[in-house]
């Protein structure tokens, strides 16, 4: 249970941060796109790095 609350957790960041749509996206997606847009890349732009 903590990893699907960890999980909605890593969901919720990412919705706050602007990267909209990424409910399909891993866990290492989630991280990998948040330190993108804590570097300062566009939320749509390190969605998009971190699913390739």
């Amino acid at each position: 249970m903590a990893d699907r609350e960890q999980l909605h957790e890593l969901r919720q960041r990412a919705h706050n941060a602007g990267i909209e749509g990424n409910s399909k996206m891993t866990e290492e997606q989630l991280r990998q796109a948040l330190r993108q847009v804590g570097k300062g890349v566009e939320p749509q732009m390190a969605k998009r790095q971190a699913k390739s």
